[in-house]
């Protein structure tokens, strides 16, 4: 390829993978958290770009340099069964039990209900039944053919979805409704911190391991094969996405931080961008973001149930390709209609045990050659982080189960938020990594003596 084909083709590339990150979450959460930060939107916004944008670029350029075929490959290195169970945990968690359904319910919740006006539960519920039918449909059909991704995707969907955010939030940037109001308790100090806890709900880092897979496949459809060109055109794909999704994070979070002089307080972020369409542009502001919605969410779920199938048809040849996005589809559909708000609350428990995880595999990708790759560094880290991401995982879903205040993980977690730094704040398992990652050091240079 020469150069300008070289430059068409990552650009595309790149905004195919943009699309395929900026769905559902991507949309609600910044706008929340931009109206909770308030007049501290920006530092909360920096910790929400940390893990929002470039934790997903980190995890494309990982995949690239390590070489692996996939995740549960990278995985494996730290062993092979883990490398399957880490897999299938962060495939069925960005797929069909959480990732997935929340695009078409997202898509619903700013999309169409609007439009609905008064309408009872019953008649909600049967709305959101024939719209989640009409969505999946789609997705599936475009699933079917993988290899059109980047036309359908990277030159269609990605311009339209660019073109329309750019409408809405740069009109909201140059014409703000009022200053930000004064931080929410959680936002008034330790806003970084809380930022960088708010991007893990976008799920990104996650799908980073997963998109970056497809990502170099169709790198080598263009006819690329050397491996260290492979590895710039995806790492520069990669650069493209994360430059797209930090500046829409950064005006999304603006407009809902400037917001509340007109809207109010919104109890979620699809109703802040809902209301603030409507605030700068009337009917036509809910058309405008319903068109933005459907395709940053219709581009995500087409992304991921495409990994999903090509991921378990690997797993399990016997099953075909086409089953299982037939399967994977069918299974979303169900879970979308049980609501969004019940898809967030039980996928916060998840990513509090797989976030950690997944840091701790895209740092062990970058050191490998540092360490000599030795499985015992990959082990002791990924076991020392493990610790405390169950334990984070577990303290999450016993409090939102409404478990005893003096239960045995209560009490776990009552001990270790004076005995380990960073605990309280969420970040409790960096300094278990590190000390795992040194512990591994010395055991595989104790080998070679």
């Amino acid at each position: 390829m020469n150069g300008n084909a070289h430059k068409s083709a990552f650009v595309a590339t790149g905004l195919m993978l943009f699309a395929l990150f900026f769905g559902a979450g991507n949309l609600i959460f910044p706008a929340a958290m931009g109206q909770q930060a308030g007049s501290n939107v920006f530092t909360a916004m920096t910790g929400f770009l940390l893990t929002g944008a470039g934790l997903p670029l980190l995890g494309v350029i990982a995949v690239g340099y390590s070489g692996s075929r996939d995740v549960q490959d990278l995985a494996s290195r730290v062993a092979p069964w883990y490398g399957v169970a880490f897999a299938v945990a962060l495939y069925l968690s960005i797929g069909p039990l959480f990732a997935i359904p929340r695009t078409a319910t997202v898509s619903f919740e700013i999309g169409v209900v609007p439009f609905l006006g008064e309408v009872s539960d019953s008649g909600k519920s049967g709305a959101l039944v024939a719209f989640s039918i009409v969505f999946f449909a789609l997705s599936y059909w475009l699933s079917l053919s993988p290899g059109k991704l980047v036309d359908r995707i990277g030159k269609i969907l990605t311009p339209v979805l660019l073109v329309a955010i750019t409408v809405l939030v740069g009109y909201a940037a140059f014409a703000p409704a009022g200053a930000p109001p004064a931080p929410a308790e959680a936002y008034a100090q330790g806003a970084l911190t809380k930022g960088i806890l708010d991007g893990y709900e976008t799920m990104d880092a996650l799908a980073s391991l997963v998109f970056a897979i497809i990502v170099i496949e169709a790198v080598y459809a263009m006819g690329v094969s050397d491996k260290k060109q492979v590895l710039s055109l995806t790492a520069r794909a990669g650069m493209v996405a994360a430059a797209c999704l930090a500046v829409v994070y950064v005006f999304i979070a603006y407009m809902g931080a400037t917001g509340v002089a007109a809207i109010g307080m919104q109890e979620s972020g699809a109703a802040v961008l809902s209301k603030s369409a409507e605030h700068y542009f009337g009917g036509t502001g809910k058309v405008l973001l319903a068109v933005i919605v459907f395709l940053a969410c219709l581009s995500t779920s087409v992304g991921l149930i495409t990994a999903c199938a090509e991921y378990f048809n690997r797993l399990l040849p016997k099953m075909s390709y086409q089953a299982l996005v037939t399967v994977f589809t069918l299974v979303s559909l169900v879970i979308a209609n049980f609501g969004l708000s019940a898809i967030i609350k039980f996928s916060i428990p998840v990513l509090m045990l797989l976030y950690p995880l997944t840091v701790a595999i895209i740092a062990l990708a970058f050191l490998h050659n540092v360490f000599g790759g030795h499985r015992i560094v990959y082990a002791c880290t990924i076991g020392a982080t493990a610790v405390i991401a169950l334990l984070d995982g577990w303290r999450t879903l016993h409090g939102m189960l409404g478990g005893a205040e003096d239960g045995l993980v209560m009490r776990i977690d009552g001990a270790l938020k004076t005995a380990l730094p960073l605990y309280a704040s969420g970040l409790g398992w960096v300094l278990p990594a590190l000390a795992g990652l040194v512990v591994g050091v010395v055991l595989a240079k104790g080998k070679k003596v």
